[in-house]
């Protein structure tokens, strides 16, 4: 389903309520995000149209909820983008060989899945001094906080947590499998402080040696990136690194204040 020119009174229509009725804060994402998470609902519930949506929601509690859950940002993975965790491994190495405690940030973490592997990559690197690292993962959705801490993965016909899981040299002393469902240990959860955070209109955190935000700035608003990246940027201290996205940028305001360490995988450094 497309959106077409005759239906976008439809739509905005339909995010009016989204934003007054379900408090969701819709003018931070881009259109084509809302449209495709809106539509693939529309789908579910064989509805024909953005105002007969809209009357679905009305009535139904239970498709509020759906809608939320689909519009939060919760596309992750263990490792995603093997290749970049390689590149991330001789900072962290680089930092707990400098730093008697290293901080990390992963914002928006999602399920989880972000910032366990950065602990188990700490765990497995024998040339990372894991002791001296502390990680804080934010998100902004209360619900996949939840799933976060319970740290419990099931594999199905569209996710193989094994495979995501082959970075590692071993899985026995990080995860325990039974069947489909592998459970994060609670040595490595134990590195991890999960808080709820606003990114966009939260307060910048303080002294952290090492930002992941990865795979947000491709949903969200042009006009609310800025402000993102001056809430890390404070939050990094002088020296610190930052990981994006691999196929995101830093915006063009911003670009002075960080500056390319591994461009390519996209890591920088604060200037």
């Amino acid at each position: 389903m497309t959106r077409r020119s005759g239906s976008e009174r439809g739509f905005d229509y339909l995010i009016e309520y989204i934003g007054e009725e379900l408090d969701f804060e819709s003018g931070f994402y881009n259109d084509a995000y809302m449209d495709r998470r809106i539509t693939a609902r529309m789908r579910r519930t064989g509805t024909d149209s953005y105002r007969a949506y809209r009357r679905l929601l009305e009535r139904d509690d239970g498709e509020r909820e759906e809608l939320l859950d689909s519009l939060s940002i919760n596309v992750t993975g263990f490792f995603r983008n093997p290749e970049a965790w390689e590149r991330l491994r001789p900072v962290l190495r680089t930092l707990t060989d400098e730093h008697r405690q290293v901080r990390i940030w992963s914002a928006p973490c999602a399920d989880g899945r972000e910032p366990y592997s950065l602990a188990m990559l700490a765990l497995d690197d024998r040339r990372i001094d894991a002791d001296r690292v502390e990680i804080t993962a934010t998100d902004i959705n209360r619900d996949i906080l939840r799933t976060a801490r319970k740290g419990t993965y099931e594999t199905s016909k569209t996710t193989d947590i094994a495979e995501e899981l082959e970075p590692l040299s071993e899985l026995e002393p990080y995860i325990q499998q039974s069947g489909s469902t592998f459970q994060v240990r609670d040595s490595v959860r134990e590195m991890i402080s999960f808080e709820q955070h606003d990114l966009i209109r939260g307060d910048p955190k303080r002294d952290f040696d090492l930002v992941l935000c990865r795979n947000l700035l491709i949903y969200i608003d042009a006009s609310y990136k800025v402000p993102i990246f001056e809430t890390i940027e404070g939050s990094l201290r002088e020296d610190g690194y930052l990981m994006i996205g691999m196929t995101e940028t830093i915006p063009s305001e911003m670009r002075d204040a960080f500056e390319p360490h591994d461009k390519s995988h996209r890591i920088y450094q604060k200037g």
